[in-house]
């Protein structure tokens, strides 16, 4: 028995190609839909895709200097809290001293032991304004970072403590003098006392400007980052995320002309097995 020969008219053919361009442009859709990117691979987009991955890349490079500006801020907060701490502590001094210069000498011995004291817990205060192990009141020394590629733009505070300033060293200067051991309570003594700590004081302002600057700096630095970051994100984003409205939108006039192919096609045949039955 021989196989009848299946004929299909040109309007068929057309109807069937349709229908497969239709179907394949409804895959593509529906991943974009269960995906939300328009570019999947570098097969979907080569230019975009690999544009794309490098925004990411940087965006990611940046992300990670962030923590480091992050704590470089709390480092340069903790000094300031330091020399806040200090500030007040000199204050209390100077006026111990004011005052001993006006006491008789008994008092002025009592006064002299109170400010030994002060004194040491200026430094003390000094040693214990660190974070995570660096002290920029002392002689720690920090570089931030601010380039994905290390050394590219740096910021480098260095710790001001030690003989550069004068509030590390009044210990020094200060309680050594014979006030202090009371050997030597004279006005003179004392008076050198007060100088020392209004140069502290001056020296503690100075330094302060500088904690003040940097730390602008880095603010500002980590709030560029910041943007920055989020527009190469945004960049990647646009290149490669679809449009979810625009998708869905398109996945139903493929359903619909699909459905119409389908009905097309179907009575074409429909047509076609009419003719036949003449014969």
């Amino acid at each position: 028995m021989a196989l009848s020969t299946i004929s299909l008219t040109s309007g068929m053919r057309a109807n069937l190609f349709s229908l497969q361009k239709t179907s394949l442009d409804m895959e593509v859709t529906q991943k974009r839909l269960s995906t939300g990117l328009k570019v999947n691979s570098a097969l979907d987009d080569p230019i975009n895709f690999f544009t794309a991955q490098e925004h990411k890349m940087r965006a990611s490079d940046l992300a990670s200097r962030k923590d480091g500006m992050s704590e470089a801020i709390q480092t340069i907060k903790a000094a300031n809290v330091g020399i806040e701490g200090i500030n007040n502590l000199i204050a209390q001094a100077k006026s111990l001293a004011q005052s001993a210069l006006s006491a008789g000498s008994t008092d002025a011995l009592a006064f002299g032991t109170q400010f030994g004291e002060i004194l040491t817990q200026i430094n003390e205060m000094a040693e214990d304004s660190g974070y995570k192990g660096i002290n920029l009141l002392q002689s720690g020394e920090l570089t931030v970072e601010f380039a994905p590629s290390a050394g590219d733009a740096t910021l480098k505070l260095t710790g001001f403590g030690g003989a550069t300033t004068q509030f590390t060293t009044i210990g020094a200067s200060v309680t050594s003098t014979d006030w202090v051991s009371g050997t030597d309570i004279s006005t003179a003594v004392i008076q050198s006392a007060i100088d020392g700590l209004e140069t502290a004081m001056g020296d503690l302002r100075t330094e302060s400007k500088k904690l003040s600057s940097n730390l602008s700096i880095i603010t500002a630095r980590e709030d560029f980052t910041s943007n920055m970051t989020n527009t190469l994100k945004d960049g990647a984003a646009k290149l490669t995320e679809a449009d979810m409205n625009e998708e869905g939108a398109n996945m139903l006039m493929l359903q619909t002309r699909q459905a119409l192919g389908t009905t097309s096609l179907s009575m074409a045949s429909q047509a076609a097995q009419s003719v036949l039955r003449l014969f």
